[in-house]
């Protein structure tokens, strides 16, 4: 089913659910071709590139074949897996794919279902190529969950009901790895929800290159406490079984302060089954948020942080004699970025880490013996995402240059000569294939939808894979422009852009609604296309301005790590600078400036709408955090350490201790089934209010999650959205 044909049966679905007429002229139904699902640009064809980077593999239309593609024509070629051809096992269709190293194998998955944000459990079936076989990859456990083939393709390690297996295809046997998973207990070779959520990883599990050992991380979840929220009948995805009775979702979360999972590291021989347990000396060591194999079998990588995460150390370990050499050391005076461990990049006799040591995220090189090899890049362009290496030494990154609104695709060879590879006046991104000689370039900027192009390596144009024209034709003539400007707040120059009023009329004075995110190393104000309720509601005769305040991302350590220990301080200064300069726009309506967030940004707006004479007439907050110590260890203690050791910065960072001083109307909206930011933090912030007598508006998604999108509920956000502010600012 295409993009556009999913869109449409969700607008009918709504409309027979509603009644036609009354969703023809729904405020809902207007503002959802500007909103997910419908504002998503054209996609080319998911590449998967064969080893020799020469043909890729896509997904056919009807989810039933596996298409091969030569790289530089895009002429189709054959098919490399037919389900009407398939051997012993029928299926009617797939879901998607993935291939063994040397190609000779695939597995497909159907009938996947979500466990959180990015991991889920399928039914997954392996293919071999020559024959045409086509097998479960088990029997005895139907849905499995984060597969992983063995270098050699020979062997895949799955996890299902929280233990390890391992099943040898050449003799369709399958071996427990582990047998004490259990669910909120014990987790073996998955990540726990903190894991999955802040180090954004789905598997805990690492092939050795010679396949006889495999490495994985044991998560003993069994002291984190319990989190439970309640599940109803709902009529998006309609749970029958609580019509009546409500259901309940409970699992371990731990909060700011809490006891986290102890995580253990340990190594199976596939040969002797045997397991040993793999310890480190340093007692600092609380999270493992990598492991992973480069070249050599004898070499683990393991990346580890202590609590506070301001202490990285990175080691080479010995699974056979559990011996770990410390290969890297970092410590920073506010926290270690995340992307320096978890964008390690294992070359075949180096790695590359993206640090920020200097100052500004750059690109270091360092041997498996732990001695620098190179200073990739130098200075005070932030490096935001590495690539790899090329067999001439060449590396190619992004970096946000010119300016830190735009990102460049650049190349980089040994003698140091940087050349870009892409445009430097918007944002691009890139995917290599495996051999690094081609590269697909993704560019935009506010007025170019995402034009995607094959180039070669040095960044010449091969073939457009897609240039969205068709979608750009949609909001061709009918958005307004979307303008950049920079301000002074504390005497610190601020990123900001607006969105002016369709058919703007400078001599009018408009209302105006103030957008940010405002999160440690986020950024939003950037040169690319990003279709959104921001273009309507322009439409609809709002000036809408967004401004990245102290605390964002590109701009310097320093600029970022003035919020550690105190978040909500400088970002709610910068946040009613911007409104103030708003206030002084000649065509802004001083006395009718909203503000509005989601998650961070939510968490921001009820501290700017609570701020000393900050000139907002409203605010709305979607899932917001109303007190740091309510959400997770990771992300909370990053930025704020623990509550034990930062009271006073909890307390002054807490929305919930200055609610009373709200005196403007707010809305507040949040998913019920929300895992991540709870809705328990809402209900406290209500509450507060409730008792001190003051008023605010709510809006609950049932069942929904933190993102609060199924059933074009999306449009529902931003329709009640303006609804509030249409009541409030005009």
């Amino acid at each position: 089913m295409n993009k556009t044909t999913h869109i449409l049966l969700l607008a009918a679905a709504l409309a027979a659910f509603c009644g036609a007429d009354a969703y023809a002229a729904s405020p809902v139904s207007d503002i959802a071709p500007y909103v997910y699902p419908a504002n998503r640009p054209a996609e080319p064809d998911g590449f998967t590139y064969m080893p020799d980077g020469a043909t890729y593999l896509r997904l056919s239309d009807d989810n039933r074949r596996i298409e091969a593609y030569d790289t530089k024509t895009g002429k189709r070629l054959d098919d490399y897996f037919d389900v009407a051809n398939a051997r012993e096992t029928s299926l009617a269709s797939i879901e998607g794919f993935t291939l063994s190293a040397d190609a000779s194998k695939i597995m497909v998955w159907r009938d996947s279902k979500p466990i959180y944000r990015r991991s889920t459990t399928a039914e997954y079936y392996v293919y071999e190529v020559r024959s045409r076989l086509l097998k479960p990859l088990s029997v005895e456990h139907p849905r499995q969950q984060a597969p992983l083939f063995s270098p050699d393709g020979r062997m895949v390690a799955f996890v299902a009901d929280n233990n390890i297996f391992v099943k040898k295809l050449d003799y369709n046997t399958e071996v427990a790895v582990t047998t004490d998973g259990e669910r909120n207990s014990i987790i073996n070779g998955v990540p726990d929800w903190t894991y999955e959520e802040e180090f954004q990883t789905t598997c805990s599990m690492a092939w050795a290159p010679d396949n006889l050992t495999l490495c994985y991380l044991r998560y003993d979840e069994s002291r984190v406490p319990l989190y439970q929220f309640p599940l109803y009948e709902g009529t998006c995805e309609r749970l029958a079984d609580n019509a009546y009775y409500t259901g309940s979702y409970t699992y371990k979360y731990p909060v700011a302060g809490a006891e986290n999972s102890r995580v253990t590291l340990h190594s199976y021989d596939i040969e002797t089954r045997k397991i040993k347990d793999i310890t480190f000396a340093d007692t600092r060591i609380e999270y493992i948020p990598l492991i992973a194999y480069a070249t050599d079998s004898q070499s683990l990588i393991v990346a580890t942080l202590n609590r506070d995460q301001n202490h990285l150390e990175i080691y080479s370990v010995n699974p056979k004699s559990t011996v770990a050499k410390s290969i890297y050391t970092e410590d920073s005076k506010t926290w270690i970025t995340p992307a320096t461990y978890a964008d390690i990049h294992l070359g075949k006799d180096s790695f590359v880490v993206i640090s920020s040591k200097s100052g500004y995220a750059n690109l270091y090189q360092y041997s498996y013996a732990g001695a620098l090899m190179r200073t990739i890049t130098s200075g005070t362009d932030e490096v935001t995402a590495y690539y790899g290496s090329d067999a001439a030494g060449c590396h190619y990154y992004q970096v946000a240059a010119p300016s830190p609104l735009e990102r460049t695709v650049r190349r980089i060879d040994r003698k140091g000569v940087v050349s870009d590879i892409s445009r430097n006046d918007g944002t691009a991104t890139a995917t290599f294939n495996p051999t690094m000689d081609y590269v697909t370039i993704k560019y935009s900027n506010p007025a170019t939808p995402p034009i995607y192009t094959l180039c070669s390596a040095a960044g010449k144009s091969v073939r457009t894979l897609e240039d969205n024209a068709a979608y750009a034709a949609r909001y061709a003539g009918k958005i307004p422009a979307k303008e950049f400007f920079t301000f002074s707040s504390d005497g610190v120059t601020l990123n900001g852009y607006i969105i002016k009023p369709a058919g703007f009329d400078a001599s009018r004075r408009y209302p105006a609604i103030m957008t940010q995110y405002s999160g440690p190393d986020s950024q939003s104000v950037l040169n690319r296309w990003e279709m959104d309720w921001e273009y309507y509601a322009a439409i609809k005769g709002y000036v809408v301005i967004c401004v990245d305040g102290r605390g964002t991302a590109n701009r310097g350590r320093d600029f970022a790590g003035i919020v550690y220990r105190d978040l909500g301080h400088y970002e709610t200064i910068d946040q009613v600078n911007a409104a103030r300069y708003a206030a002084a726009l000649p065509f802004v309506d001083s006395s009718r400036i909203g503000i509005f967030g989601w998650s961070y940004g939510g968490y921001e707006a009820l501290m700017a709408i609570t701020a000393d004479d900050a000139p907002y007439a409203a605010a709305v907050a979607v899932a917001p955090v109303t007190d740091w110590r309510f959400y997770d260890t990771v992300y909370a203690e990053r930025y704020m350490l623990t509550p034990a050791q930062n009271d006073t910065g909890y307390d002054a960072s807490s929305p919930l201790r200055r609610a009373l001083r709200l005196r403007k109307p707010l809305l507040l909206m949040h998913g019920t089934a929300d895992d991540n930011v709870h809705i328990a933090n809402t209900m406290q912030y209500a509450s507060t209010l409730q008792s001190a007598g003051i008023l605010c508006d709510m809006y609950v998604f049932p069942n929904m999650n933190h993102s609060i999108k199924g059933c074009n509920a999306r449009a529902v956000v931003y329709a009640k959205m303006l609804d509030f502010f249409d009541k409030n600012l005009r």
